[in-house]
């Protein structure tokens, strides 16, 4: 019983209380809770026979600590267990589907005798939602778009999700004596946005196949196993409860470079790869880059040495996509990518102004420790009342605030940091802002984005945008798909035309680093470099831990082609940052 499984445990129950419309204060306690504990390094089924341990995590009363005791103990807890009883499991995976929040599970439940997504699907396809209070037609259509899209999606998980399962089991294998490395390979390594399994290859003096069995059976009965699939001489398969599927295999070292290679893909890559060698008179497999006239060894033991072998440059892992890497690795004229230590600002983040965690000061030396030279505070405005965003009058105030802290700041490292006064102004739905131009102007960065009526025709949404960034205080256009992966697909927009006149304008395009958005994506990247369009990339931060995010940005950026001098916040100080900016009315 991990964190991540105890987090998900207490988040499920906080939403079967909400169905059941319990206490809203016993809810968030809950949900307090869940995240108290997946911020928590230390495992939690350590601390169960220690109360004070316990009681010491924010967020853990005496209540929640029994709960916690139960569920390490015996995989459940009285409140879970009677709620289950009461509304089937079935029910939470309502929760997954658009616009089926606690409150609309509770409706159908009630009403309709709904429990799971087929039943739902169904009493929505002959038009038994269309009635019920707070619905209607309009619903019911964007409901069984969302069924769709949730059942094609199923299969695959978020990059950050497949990246924490990727380590939390590599390091249980780690425990094994004589395990040197354990590296991800497949579409987590090349940096996809979503990965439909994980492929972790094993090396190390246990793997060598005198001694692999023993290894091998360490995996095989690793606690994080929900099913094992199967057990081979140096191969083991299973799922976890999520059903993610996860290949482990085990190799000599010999032989780990081509079969890092091979496992990493893509499938394409890896044919024009394998074609490219019989061109040479070579083979090219996961154990080895050899010749074909008398099977010796050419290269095996790097991946560094496999692509030389064949007269190219490296190829990182975020190009494998048989795009145009390999020409380009011929010709010696592959990109410089950009990497984490070349972004020095963070120009979208949020605080307990609004929706966000943390306060103004938080923030920024959470950034300073990161190795950040500036930021920027973007609260949401007034239109986001479920984030408690900022009226004018409220935003003004909140400058204020920031340019004190930023004042103390500077003095404190001699002018070397700056926190940058700016907001998230929503663009309503016929493209005006909803704050004053007035408010807006006092503003350094002024970032503008969707937040509503994602429904709307193509020719509209892309009117409504184009119009939203004609305003000259506007000098980011954020996630301009307005897409959530695995759970909202893009609206409808003119993209081409958005990054044309963006482009022209000198207005930046973010690419917002959280793996919810990763938007834009990296095909959308490309074109906007190709535009012309600057680009930056933000975290969306709204705690202090969630800066770190920003590593899945730079990976979308480097499957994207780009490079440090790509990118806005590649510039060193927030005095650069702002004069490469659209400049200020």
């Amino acid at each position: 019983m991990d964190n991540l499984t105890i987090a998900r445990l207490l988040e499920e129950t906080a939403s079967l209380l909400e169905i059941d419309a319990a206490d809203p204060f016993r809810i968030r306690s809950y949900h307090r809770a869940a995240e108290a504990i997946q911020q928590q390094t230390t495992q939690l089924e350590t601390l169960v026979h220690d109360p004070k341990a316990l009681l010491a995590i924010p967020g853990i009363g005496k209540g929640m600590a029994t709960n916690v005791v139960d569920l390490v103990t015996t995989g459940t807890m009285p409140i879970r267990a009677e709620l289950l009883a009461k509304y089937s499991p079935t029910l939470l995976e309502l929760l997954n589907l658009p616009g089926m929040g606690p409150k609309t599970v509770a409706l159908v439940w009630s009403a309709l005798g709904v429990t799971d997504i087929d039943s739902l699907e169904a009493a929505a396809k002959v038009g038994h939602l269309d009635d019920l209070p707070r619905l209607g037609k309009k619903f019911t259509d964007k409901l069984l778009k969302g069924i769709q899209d949730y059942r094609s999606n199923s299969s695959r998980f978020r990059i950050d999700l497949a990246a924490e399962y990727a380590a939390k089991i590599s390091a249980l294998i780690h425990a094994f004596p004589g395990i040197d490395q354990v590296t991800p390979a497949g579409s987590l390594r090349r940096g996809r946005d979503t990965v439909g399994d994980l492929d972790l290859l094993v090396t190390g003096p246990a793997c060598e196949p005198a001694i692999v069995a023993a290894a091998v059976e360490h995996v095989a009965t690793l606690p994080l196993i929900h099913k094992l699939l199967a057990k081979g001489q140096n191969k083991v398969a299973f799922t976890l409860e999520n059903n993610l599927q996860v290949d482990v295999r085990l190799l000599p070292r010999a032989s780990y470079g081509a079969a890092l290679q091979y496992f990493t893909g893509s499938k394409m890559h890896s044919v024009a790869l394998r074609q490219r060698a019989l061109k040479q008179g070579l083979t090219l497999s996961e154990y080895a880059l050899a010749r074909l006239d008398d099977n010796s060894i050419v290269a095996a033991k790097s991946e560094e040495d496999i692509y030389n072998a064949l007269g190219l440059d490296y190829i990182p892992p975020e190009l494998r996509e048989n795009s145009g890497e390999i020409e380009a690795a011929e010709s010696h004229s592959l990109p410089h990518l950009i990497t984490l230590k070349d972004i020095r600002g963070d120009l979208h983040m949020h605080t307990d102004a609004t929706d966000g965690r943390d306060t103004i000061r938080q923030m920024a030396q959470a950034a300073l420790d990161r190795g950040l030279h500036y930021i920027a505070i973007t609260d949401h405005s007034k239109a986001l009342a479920m984030t408690n965003g900022l009226d004018d009058r409220r935003a003004l105030a909140h400058i204020q605030r920031i340019r004190e802290v930023d004042a103390e700041f500077q003095q404190q490292h001699d002018g070397k940091f700056r926190i940058l006064p700016g907001i998230e102004v929503d663009i309503l739905a016929d493209g005006s802002l909803d704050l004053d131009d007035s408010t807006l102007a006092q503003m350094d960065i002024v970032i503008a984005s969707v937040h509503s009526h994602f429904n709307q025709p193509l020719q509209e949404m892309t009117d409504r945008v184009l119009r939203a960034i004609e305003n000259p205080h506007v000098r980011i256009l954020g996630h301009p798909t307005g897409r959530l992966v695995l759970k909202r697909e893009p609206f409808a927009i003119n993209l081409d035309t958005v990054l044309r006149r963006a482009a022209q304008l000198g207005v930046a395009v973010e690419h917002n680093a959280h793996p919810a958005r990763a938007d834009l994506n990296d095909l959308n990247l490309r074109l906007a470099k190709q535009l012309g369009c600057k680009i930056v990339v933000n975290t969306d931060a709204h705690s202090t831990e969630d800066l770190d995010i920003m590593r899945f940005g730079i990976t979308q950026l480097r499957r994207a082609w780009l490079t440090p001098q790509d990118l806005l916040n590649h510039h060193p100080t927030a005095k650069s940052l702002l004069t490469h900016l659209r400049p200020k009315p």
